[in-house]
C-alpha cells in the first residue's frame, strides 16, 4: 500500500534555509560642534584691527614724537635736576656724577638772587595780567557796537602782536634808555620836552621796580590780542538776551553789568590762562631790552639760561622743573574746568 509522503512546509519548498533579520542601525541626531575659542578671538581681533587700526596708524607717529621729545625729554630734566651735574665735565660725562636727591631745588630756594628772580616773575606777571585785561577790555567794549572805520581801528590795536618780541624789545630799549639830564634820551627825553622832567627815572635800572618797566612793553604788544579774544566774546552773545533785558526795563549799565559781562567769563579765563602762561616764559624781551645779567629785570628764566652757559646743567634743570610746576599749576585748573565745562 502506497505510503504517503510526508508535508513539506511552505518553508522547505522554496529551497532556502531560514535567516534571522539584519539588526537596523540607529543614526544618531546630528549636532552642530560649538565653535572653538580660537576662532571666537580670531575674529575678535580681526574686528578691532578693522576698526581701531587705521586710526592707531595715523596717530601713532605723532604720538611716538611727542612721547620722546616732550614727556621723554622732560623726565630727563627732572633726572638732571637731582644729580650733581654743576661743571661740563660732569655734564657731558667726562667725570662721574651722583644722585643728590632734592639738593638743588634746596639750594635755589635758598639763594637771595633766585627769591629775587620769583619776586620779578610775580611783579611782571600780575603787572601783564592786569594791563592786557584792563586794555584789552577796554578797546573792545569800545569797538563792541560797530563803528565807521573799525576795521582800521583793529588792524593798528593789533599790530604790535605782529612784530616779534625781539624785534619791539630793540625798540624799547632806546624808549626805555636810563639816561637822565642832558644825555636822557627815548620816554626820558619826551618827559623833559614836554615840561615832565620831573618824571625821568631809571626805568630798567631800578632794583625794585625795573621789572615793571618790561611790562610796559609787553602790555603794548599783547593787549590787541586780548582785545580780540574780548571783541569775539562781546560779539557772539545773542541779541535775543538784551532785548529780553530792555524789555524788562533794564538800563544800558545793567545789561552790561547783569547780562553781558557775566557772558564774557570764559573769555576772561582764557584770556588769563595764555597772558599769565606767556609771563611765567619771559625770556626773549627780557634780554632784548637788557641782558641776562642785569639783576633788576632777572626772572627764573634768565636764570635757567645763566645756570647753562655756566655749565651748571643740574641747577639749570632745577630751574626749568620749577618754572614748569608754576605752569602746571596754573593751566591744569583751567583745563579740568574746561573739560567739565564740555560735559
Amino acid at each position: 500500500m502506497p505510503t504517503a509522503s510526508p508535508r513539506k512546509n511552505h518553508s522547505d519548498t522554496s529551497g532556502k534555509t531560514p535567516t534571522s533579520a539584519a539588526p537596523t542601525k540607529t543614526r544618531k541626531p546630528a549636532t552642530i560642534s560649538p565653535k572653538k575659542p580660537t576662532q571666537k578671538r580670531h575674529r575678535a581681533r580681526s574686528y578691532w584691527l578693522h576698526k581701531y587700526g587705521p586710526p592707531l596708524l595715523l596717530i601713532a607717529p605723532s604720538v611716538i614724537l611727542v612721547a620722546i621729545f616732550v614727556y621723554g625729554l622732560l623726565g630727563h630734566n627732572f633726572y638732571l635736576s637731582m644729580i650733581d651735574a654743576h661743571t661740563f665735565a660732569k655734564a657731558t660725562g667726562a667725570k662721574p656724577t651722583s644722585f643728590v636727591g632734592f639738593e638743588n631745588y634746596i639750594e635755589l630756594f635758598g639763594d637771595e638772587d633766585f627769591i629775587h628772580s620769583l619776586k620779578n616773575l610775580i611783579l611782571l606777571t600780575v603787572a601783564f595780567l592786569l594791563g592786557t585785561l584792563i586794555l584789552g577790555f577796554l578797546w573792545a567794549w569800545i569797538l563792541e557796537k560797530p563803528i565807521k572805520g573799525e576795521g582800521i581801528f583793529r588792524s593798528i590795536f593789533l599790530f604790535p602782536m605782529a612784530v616779534s618780541f625781539v624785534a619791539s624789545g630793540v625798540v624799547w630799549k632806546w624808549l626805555l634808555n636810563s639816561s637822565v639830564g642832558e644825555e636822557a634820551s627815548g620816554l626820558n627825553r619826551l618827559l623833559q620836552m614836554v615840561g615832565l622832567g620831573f618824571l625821568q627815572n631809571s626805568w630798567t635800572q631800578n632794583v625794585s621796580t625795573g621789572i615793571l618797566a618790561i611790562a610796559v612793553p609787553a602790555i603794548w604788544q599783547l593787549s590787541g590780542y586780548v582785545m580780540a579774544l574780548f571783541l569775539a566774546g562781546f560779539r557772539g552773545i545773542p541779541d535775543e538776551l538784551r532785548e529780553a533785558a530792555r524789555v524788562d526795563g533794564a538800563s544800558e549799565w545793567k545789561i552790561y553789568r547783569h547780562v553781558i559781562f557775566p557772558q564774557l567769563a570764559p573769555v576772561a579765563l582764557s584770556a588769563v590762562i595764555i597772558i599769565g602762561h606767556m609771563s611765567l616764559k619771559s625770556f626773549d624781551l627780557i634780554m632784548s631790552i637788557t641782558d641776562q645779567r642785569t639783576y633788576s629785570t632777572k626772572v627764573p628764566a634768565i636764570d635757567m639760561y645763566n645756570f647753562m652757559t655756566d655749565g651748571d646743567y643740574s641747577m639749570s634743570a632745577a630751574v626749568g622743573a620749577i618754572l614748569l610746576v608754576i605752569v602746571a599749576v596754573l593751566v591744569i585748573p583751567y583745563l579740568i574746568h574746561d573739560a567739565k565745562g564740555r560735559d
